[in-house]
């Protein structure tokens, strides 16, 4: 019955189905035309066919007569009709209508007629007289009589009726018709119906939609109705509410008979109201007493209440609801005997009933609440059956409630607070409780009903708003939110409708939460700051509930509180005392406690145990007794019978049994109630009397055990003389009696559990509370409460959701499941619920079987048919790609299930690339070593391009070739298509993006995966299964690297665990295998790629490099070259970024190694030579690690002599950067202190290299030795920009010079004759190296208090050379090269005035010791360096002075003055 649902947009103007407008001459015709039908009709009867024939006028009928009339004005009237009167021309046919001596053919030619003419657009609001024209066609039609002459006529009959009324309220003209008519249509139509059940299908069908039509008409005029005409109509028709325990009913439809008066009682006459079975039964209770209504109504309007005849509006629309509503009632006075049907009883009327009223709440929508009384029926009456109906047996029932609940909801939440928190509660969530017996299909209904309100944009918000956050109402969010979580899981495979509904509402809810996120600032949840002192929380107030910030903290603060108040009223339900305690510790009640507060807290708290509460409030403890009046003052009873204030009253908790405690009950209510209506008794003891008797009037009616029930007069004789000694008013008593007669007064009343039975008493008091209550909050589409809302429903969901996927196989509910984890992934991230994205991530890999997969081909054939893996994974991908920020502890199973897509070879080949370019690129990584071999990856070298161009295939096919010695089977076409499959799959999930876009995961989140990564690499490298273990760790440590590489920005967060494990990987590793090289190169290039961005990280990343310094020899050894081509890479690309000491120590370090590696010795120069050539590169910091490195490359017998010699030239020529460096301190003028401190280092480098460079000049090798001294003597004598101190001469010439000449001429006698030759070269130059020391440095060492002794042991020097003999041969070029040497020395000596005559005093003097030592060396050196004549004069000049043969001055060596 698609009306009953539907919605209607249309008003009561319906347009007719007939658009054409006949032209005057054309009407005519017409209705001549209709005139001739009746009359042909009418000949055909026996009785008007004999009278037509006489030719006696005076005995023709008068209906013939009046159509005879009719047809002689109808052609004149041909260009008159509009000024005509309808009336003139319609009035025949409504006579025939009315007549009761017209058979039923007859009457229903009339009425087709009628209808015609109404179909013609003839009559509109500019019709001359239409309203007159409508009120006579009503009332023809509705006061149909005529005989019946066959069942079939007189179903004819009855739907021509229909037509017409329907035709009536569809005409334009219809907003004329008065609310009288209206009902009178409405009351007729229905009576039709009613029997029509005894009548066939066909009637009883349309009658039924007639019907609907009729209530879609008249409410969908609602929204035209002017609510300000209607006030006063409806201020002077007070409308009997349910306050009084007793259902309004206040009709005045015309219950009309459809009579003959000529047919006698065997005949079969027509009587609407008449003789169909059941349905005139069922319907006796309402229709049988109002006969005669419809004179009574016409009485009441011609009295003064002017209301029913007006235009049609509100009034009627009050009337026809609430006949409507009476309906719903029939079934409690029905008496169903052995014969009948239940289910038929219990389904017709109350069906029909609620489709129609479904019908008027679809058409006025909104608008019921502009009108008063209408608001007032469907709050009060219409809503308590619909309470009642809510509960039927039948699954039809509960459905047509539930549509028209969902209708209220969606137009008049505002005014139904409480009405739907009762319905939800006591209806839809105690049917889907098991417990309470209600049949599967009956559940299933409910939860249909539950999902549509969970499919509804705001409603989870408004209950949260509205109720879990109203310390009054129950918690309806958390309630709904449970029932659905468990209602998901499948108690037996497999899954049930139930089970899929329960996920469809969860779903729903979390996915409205999902959409909202991101439309408010407040969509993270409120704090909630604990209350500092005492505030009666029942009266807090919000101070505007129109705008979002005045509200929004408002509900937050209220549900701060309920969440207290719920723990202190489970504290209060086990131990009173403590749970007061309770309360009082959180400021909730006050550290004193007074009557009122606790009176309160029983009274405003939901979920309190009414049996506690009555135990405390019937106690004869004095603080207790306070609480009792305190509590009975917190009802309002004004305006209120006695009966109902005593049923509110007792609703709320439950009465002692033992009298004296309900004594005291009732005193104090017996106390509030005379206060607030004092009129009514005389004082307060009459008015617990007749309380008392009400009690014992209660158990004397309802109690099993009482026999002889009190009658009505016993209980008027019984309170007799009880108010101030005088009678109460008989009619008063007599009502307080037949309410507790027809309505018990609960002593037990149900709990507040959320699924009670709505009991009338309870439903009075409900309607009471609904006056006081907060208004209904209407969020907008913002995310205020989400966070409160998912952090109840999330654990719940994620567990039912996990075991409705589990059990599922459809795909459609496998989607819902998919949607569902995605949406509680997205709120988890936005709402920082870390733990439960972890759990759900944990659910998910489960699903994805990736953790226990069995072999490769079985399993990839598994996966690929399993939609169910296939999705899961998908989602558990999406999950991380989106929300990797809040994963934490989940990405250990994230990593989990890529290491099995890893070693079943399924991950993308490029998955470890970087941002800034490919790992692979390097060339260092593609070359294939002996221990890299056992790798999968390059067993099988032919996979290695199809990996790369395939993209996704990566190392699976590697996995069909382990064998090499046999070839792999083809696979089957089903492999292939499980395979690429499964690749598409994977494709989807992009898991590459994880760790390419780890730069945007927060710290956190990035330390786990980094963590995890680090865990599974560390498991897989202990291993059993060497092969596949191996390749596993290698993988990890690629992830590892990549990451690194991405978040080069915070790298010191990651650095501590991605050092630590690659250093365990270096340190275990003892033999080469692929993943220590993947360890080294790796480090490696993590340094090259951080050094030029993190110069404050430069010494750390520098420092890790170390690691290679501790690799195994066989390790390092295995890839010494491949290890210092990075190097060289690192040093070209950053040596400006290395500038401590450290940092040049490691780099130095694994450059000095290579100098005697064969492979690794010329990429290991060429890196040396790149730091120190031109000095580019050299800093203090580096110096000495560098001499020390050239130094070693130089003595190094790896490679050609030449990288020996280019070492000592880079040794030599560093020689420019001390005098650069000393030239610099000089002009520190600013910072002495370290101007003397560079300085001293200065002479200290300067000194390791005349060290390092001798040490070389005792190098076996002849070209590298002499190279060697004569790169010492140009650090000697190039040394002229650095101011060298006398002392540090002393010990150059002590240390080195001496000791280098002494190891030369000791190694030539030692050596064969042709190596003698070879030394005598060395010999020759180290004499040269000797002379110029001496002479460049004679200024410094002048001054020395050692310098005779200096010079003697130079003297001392060349007279060992000259005296050196080898096999008894002496050296001529020595002999020829020493005293030229000498000669020149002396001339210098003497030049500077150092070599004077003296006389000695005390011993041989400086003079006599030179010449003593020359002449033994050279004896005619004297003569020719001094003449006699300058001797003498020297001689004179000396003894004259007295001065010191040794003069100051600069001592410098002419650079044209050579020797030999």
């Amino acid at each position: 019955m698609k009306y009953l649902n539907g919605q209607n947009e249309e008003n009561c103007l319906v347009k007719p189905t007939c658009t054409f407008k006949p032209s005057g001459g054309a009407l005519a015709c017409i209705v001549n035309s209709e005139i001739g039908g009746v009359l042909a009709v009418m000949r055909r009867n026996v009785r008007w066919g004999v009278q037509y024939a006489t030719d006696d006028e005076q005995m023709e009928h008068s209906l013939i007569k009046s159509f005879k009339e009719l047809r002689k004005k109808i052609f004149s009237w041909q260009h008159e009709w509009h000024s005509v009167d309808p009336v003139v021309y319609l009035q025949p046919f409504l006579d025939v209508i009315k007549s009761d001596e017209t058979g039923a053919p007859i009457t229903g030619v009339a009425l087709s007629s009628v209808y015609k003419i109404l179909n013609l657009e003839i009559l509109d609001l500019e019709t001359v007289n239409v309203d007159n024209t409508l009120h006579l066609i009503v009332d023809a039609v509705t006061s149909c009589r005529f005989e019946v002459t066959d069942p079939a006529s007189e179903e004819v009959v009855l739907t021509k009726i229909l037509q017409v009324l329907l035709a009536c309220m569809k005409n334009r003209a219809s907003i004329i018709l008065n609310n009288h008519h209206v009902c009178s249509i409405i009351n007729t139509c229905f009576r039709i119906v009613h029997q029509a059940g005894s009548k066939s299908e066909l009637l009883q069908r349309i009658s039924r939609h007639t019907m609907h039509e009729l209530i879609r008409c008249i409410f969908s005029h609602l929204p035209n109705v002017d609510n300000k005409g209607h006030i006063l109509a409806q201020a002077s028709r007070p409308y009997p509410t349910m306050e009084d325990g007793v259902p309004a009913e206040n009709q005045t439809f015309e219950d009309k008979q459809y009579v003959n008066g000529n047919i006698s009682a065997e005949s079969d006459s027509n009587k609407l109201e008449g003789a169909s079975d059941v349905p005139e039964d069922m319907l006796a209770v309402k229709m049988g007493d109002k006969t005669n209504e419809i004179e009574q109504g016409k009485a009441t309007a011609s009295n003064g209440d002017s209301s029913m005849m007006d235009p049609y509006g509100v009034p009627c629309m009050v009337e026809i609801l609430h006949f409507l509503c009476s309906l719903l009632n029939v079934m409690e006075n029905i008496e169903i005997g052995p014969r009948s049907n239940p289910i038929a009883y219990d389904e017709d009327v109350p069906l029909f009933a609620l489709g129609l009223i479904n019908s008027a709440i679809e058409l006025g929508g909104a608008y019921f609440k502009n009108h008063t009384k209408l608001l007032t029926l469907i709050q009060e009456e219409l809503f308590y059956n619909l309470m009642q109906f809510g509960l039927s047996k039948s699954p039809l029932i509960l459905s047509t409630v539930c549509s028209i609940v969902l209708n209220l909801y969606h137009y008049l939440r505002t005014k139904l607070k409480l009405q739907l928190e009762a319905f939800i509660s006591s209806v839809l969530l105690r049917i889907l409780q098991s417990k309470y017996g209600a049949s599967y299909q009956q559940q299933e209904v409910a939860m249909e009903a539950l999902v549509d309100f969970c499919r509804q944009p705001t409603f989870v918000s408004e209950m949260f708003a509205n109720y879990d956050s109203d310390i009054s109402c129950s918690n309806v969010f958390e309630g709904l939110a449970n029932l659905l979580s468990k209602s998901a899981f499948p108690v037996n495979s497999p899954l049930s409708a139930m089970n899929t509904l329960a996920l469809d509402g969860l779903v729903a809810l979390v996915q409205g939460m999902a959409d909202r996120i991101g439309h408010d600032s407040s969509a993270s949840g409120e704090g909630n700051p604990e209350l500092e002192e005492y505030y009666p929380f029942w009266t807090l107030k919000c101070e505007n509930y129109g705008e979002p910030h005045h509200w929004v903290p408002f509900i937050h603060r209220m549900k701060h509180i309920k969440r207290k108040l719920m723990i202190g009223v489970d504290h209060f339900n086990r131990e009173p005392n403590k749970g007061l305690e309770f309360l009082q510790g959180f400021h909730l009640l006050p550290d004193t406690l007074d009557p009122k507060s606790v009176a309160c807290f029983f009274r405003y708290t939901a979920g309190i145990d009414k049996d506690v509460v009555g135990d405390f409030l019937g106690s004869h403890d004095e603080f207790c007794i306070q609480v009792l009046h305190e509590f009975a003052r917190t009802f309002n009873f004004q305006r209120m019978n006695l009966d109902t204030a005593l049923r509110i009253f007792l609703e709320t908790f439950r009465l002692p049994g033992e009298s004296q405690k309900i004594m005291r009950v009732l005193e104090a209510f017996a106390e509030s109630y005379y206060e607030q209506s004092p009129n009514i008794f005389a004082n307060i003891d009459a008015a617990l009397v007749l309380s008392y008797a009400m009690i014992l009037l209660n158990t004397d009616l309802h109690n099993a055990q009482v026999k002889k029930k009190m009658r009505e007069e016993d209980f008027i004789r019984n309170n007799r003389n009880i108010n101030g000694g005088n009678d109460l008013p008989r009619e008063f008593l007599s009502e307080l009696y037949h309410s507790i007669r027809d309505n018990e007064i609960r002593m037990v009343p149900e709990q507040a559990a959320g699924a009670t039975v709505m009991s009338q008493s309870h439903w009075i008091g409900l309607l009471h509370k609904a006056r006081e209550t907060a208004p209904f909050i209407v969020p907008d589409c913002g995310s205020h409460f989400d966070y409160d809302m998912f952090a109840i429903m999330s654990g719940p969901s994620i567990a039912a959701i996990s075991v409705v996927f589990d059990n599922a196989e459809e795909e459609d509910v496998l989607r819902s499941c998919i949607d569902g984890f995605l949406s509680i992934a997205k709120l988890s991230a936005s709402y920082n619920f870390g733990e439960v994205l972890n759990d759900l991530v944990v659910s998910l890999c489960k699903f994805t079987t990736l953790t226990h997969q069995s072999f490769v081909e079985e399993f990839i054939l598994d996966f690929g048919d399993d939609i169910k893996a296939k999705m899961a994974t998908v989602a558990l991908f999406t999950i991380a790609n989106r929300y990797g920020d809040h994963i934490h502890s989940g990405w250990r199973n994230i990593v989990e299930c890529i290491l099995s897509l890893q070693k079943l070879g399924l991950l993308p080949a490029r998955l470890a690339s970087d941002a800034a370019d490919d790992l692979d690129s390097s060339p260092v990584l593609d070359q294939a070593t002996p221990a890299a071999t056992t790798s999968p990856a390059s067993q099988v070298p032919a996979m290695t391009p199809a990996r790369k161009s395939s993209g996704l295939m990566g190392r699976f096919s590697l996995l069909l070739s382990l064998d090499t010695e046999e070839p792999a089977p083809q696979p089957t076409e089903e492999q292939l298509a499980a395979r690429r499959r499964t690749l598409h799959t994977i494709q989807d999930c992009h898991i590459d993006s994880i760790f390419a876009e780890s730069k945007f995961l927060q710290a956190e989140s990035l330390a786990q995966l980094v963590h995890a990564l680090v865990l599974a690499g560390g498991r897989s490298s202990k291993g059993n299964n060497y092969l596949e273990d191996e390749d596993t760790a290698v993988f990890c440590l690629e992830l590892l690297i990549a990451i690194t590489l991405n978040n080069r920005d915070r790298i010191m967060l990651l650095w501590q665990n991605i050092y630590e494990h690659i250093a365990n990987v270096v340190q275990s590793s003892v033999m080469p295998c692929a993943l220590v090289e993947k360890a080294v190169f790796g480090l490696l290039r993590i340094c090259q790629r951080l050094l030029p961005y993190k110069e404050n990280l430069t010494d750390e990343l520098l420092k890790s490099l170390q690691l290679v310094l501790k690799l195994d020899a066989r390790v390092a050894d295995a890839y010494c070259e491949q290890i210092t081509q990075e190097v060289m890479h690192l040093v070209k690309a950053n040596a400006m970024q290395i500038r401590s000491h450290m940092g040049w120590r490691t780099i130095i370090s694994l450059l000095s190694i290579t100098a005697r590696h064969p492979e690794a010795s010329e990429v290991g120069f060429e890196t040396l030579s790149f730091i120190m050539s031109d000095g580019s590169y050299l800093l203090p910091t580096n110096y000495v690690l560098c001499l020390n490195a050239a130094r070693q490359f130089a003595e190094s017998r790896v490679g050609h002599v030449d990288r020996s010699v280019r070492s000592l030239d880079l040794m030599a020529g560093s020689i420019a950067c001390l005098v650069r460096w000393f030239q610099k301190t000089k002009e520190a003028v600013d910072e002495e202190e370290a101007a003397i401190k560079m300085s001293q280092d200065i002479l200290e480098m300067w000194m390791r290299l005349i060290q390092g460079l001798k040490k070389v000049c005792s190098d076996s090798r002849e070209e590298v030795r002499n190279h060697a001294i004569v790169s010492l003597q140009r650090c000697l004598t190039g040394s002229d920009g650095i101011r060298i101190p006398n002392d540090l001469w002393v010990q150059c010439f002590d240390q080195v010079i001496f000791t280098l000449l002494d190891e030369i001429l000791e190694t030539a006698q030692q050596n064969s004759p042709k190596e003698y030759r070879s030394m005598e070269v060395s010999m020759i130059v180290s004499l040269k190296l000797l002379s110029k020391a001496f002479l460049q440095s004679l200024q410094e060492i002048s001054q020395s208090t050692s310098f005779s002794q200096l010079w003697l042991r130079v003297l001392s020097c060349m007279d060992k050379y000259m005296k050196m003999r080898f096999r008894g041969k002496r050296s001529e070029k020595i002999h020829e090269l020493v005293p030229e040497l000498l000669k020149n020395t002396l001339l210098i000596m003497k030049s500077s005035g150092i070599l004077v005559p003296s006389d000695p005093v005390g011993g041989d003097s400086f003079w006599q010791l030179t010449w003593l030592h020359v002449k033994n060396i050279a004896p005619s050196l004297e003569s020719e360096v001094f003449s006699s004549e300058e001797l003498e004069k020297l001689k004179e000049k000396h003894v004259k002075t007295g001065c010191s043969p040794l003069l100051d001055g600069n001592v410098l060596v002419p650079p044209n003055e050579t020797t030999a």
